[in-house]
């Protein structure tokens, strides 16, 4: 008789996913701050970024809230820089 054994799924992946649903959610709306051409490049980098999630998923899923954590820091950054520099406004 041979036992398997049952491992438990970790949470850190769905914490992370679930980040990155509300950082797509800032991006998406920099248009209201940001030209069009900014708001392209915000949503490249939040795909870029969605994209590393997913191949850290099983390997390192305890780092995928980090990632989401990165992502909203990331947008806020160059949110701030684009109105101070660029002139972006409301």
């Amino acid at each position: 008789m041979t036992y398997q054994v049952q491992h438990k799924a970790s949470p850190w992946p769905f914490v992370g996913m679930a980040g990155m649903a509300c950082a797509f959610f800032l991006y998406a709306a920099s248009g209201l701050v940001a030209p069009w051409w900014g708001v392209v490049l915000l949503l490249g980098v939040w795909v870029v970024l969605l994209a590393v999630a997913c191949v850290w998923w099983t390997p390192h899923p305890k780092r995928l809230p980090w990632v989401a954590v990165f992502a909203v820091v990331f947008w806020f950054a160059a949110v701030t820089a684009g109105g101070a520099w660029l002139g972006w406004t409301a």
